[in-house]
């Protein structure tokens, strides 16, 4: 695996987006090793210089392609045009695109302003759908290419206290089925990667000083919450993702799995436990 992770994506154009973020950096790490031509991107010049510095210091010149940087800020769509257009004059093409760029809000709806969720809409959704249509006729023209969506799980099972992030990852998830189902005459492939926490610690996650008081919503919470993917487990599933073109992966422990069939089969008794989670004075506590 490590030799056809490798040989897979050597000279192969890979854009990453929030490079500069724990998973991308590490998952820019992995592709530049593989001999990937990489263009990365993110919203601050300084650490994409240090990311780049860091790819590049004992790295073998015959082996590794010099980074292209990018400065790309999603919450600021103004200029996107022109961005997709530098992205697009790099290399001359685009082979495979990760859309890594993620804001998360965590609150009470009545205490979310009309503008925050339009600004995660904007970095979580119109950002990277219009990053894709941007590439996608050079992918036409040469009909080849992949759109690797970095989502959350929450573009499947939506929680209390995350409306606007939810929403948005509900809509990505679902611009990019369809548009799997719509390139697929071209050769260009579509994957998306669901995935829980990102935890940089790992699966050792602190626990909570004040834990729900609800039994089964405790269980669960603590699952959801405080068990995750590591950004370094994450990066290789992309890189894997990359090689095999898989259409879905979800990386999850077994409740989210156990959630999502509960979502699915018995809608009302889910509702219910949400409902009771919810109700849960420790955890209101744990969000204000």
């Amino acid at each position: 695996m490590r030799f056809m992770s490798k040989s897979m994506v050597r000279n192969k154009v890979v854009v990453i987006t929030d490079a500069v973020s724990g998973m991308g950096s590490e998952c820019a790490r992995l592709f530049h090793e593989g001999g990937a031509r990489l263009v990365l991107c993110g919203p601050s010049w300084d650490k994409l210089e240090s990311l780049y510095d860091s790819l590049c210091s004992g790295s073998d010149p015959s082996k590794t392609f010099t980074p292209k940087l990018v400065l790309l800020d999603f919450s600021d769509m103004e200029n996107i045009s022109d961005l997709i257009t530098e992205i697009g004059e790099c290399y001359g093409c685009v082979d495979v695109l990760i859309c890594n760029s993620s804001m998360k809000v965590k609150a009470p709806v009545q205490n979310l302003s009309l503008e925050m969720d339009k600004t995660v809409m904007d970095v979580n959704y119109f950002g990277p759908i219009t990053l894709a249509k941007g590439v996608l006729p050079i992918m036409i023209t040469r009909r080849t290419g992949q759109f690797v969506l970095v989502n959350s799980i929450q573009g499947k099972l939506a929680l209390p206290f995350r409306t606007c992030y939810a929403a948005s990852k509900h809509a990505v998830q679902a611009f990019f089925d369809c548009l799997r189902a719509e390139v697929e005459e071209y050769g260009i492939s579509v994957s998306t990667i669901s995935h829980t926490f990102i935890n940089p610690v790992g699966e050792n996650g602190a626990p909570s000083k004040t834990p729900p008081t609800n039994p089964l919503w405790a269980y669960i919470s603590s699952k959801l919450n405080t068990h995750g993917v590591s950004p370094s487990s994450l990066a290789h599933e992309i890189v894997r993702t990359v090689n095999r073109q898989n259409r879905e992966v979800l990386l999850a422990h077994p409740v989210p799995w156990v959630a999502l069939y509960i979502r699915s089969l018995l809608p009302s008794f889910f509702f219910a436990v949400v409902a009771a989670g919810v109700k849960d004075g420790a955890m209101a506590e744990q969000l204000k």
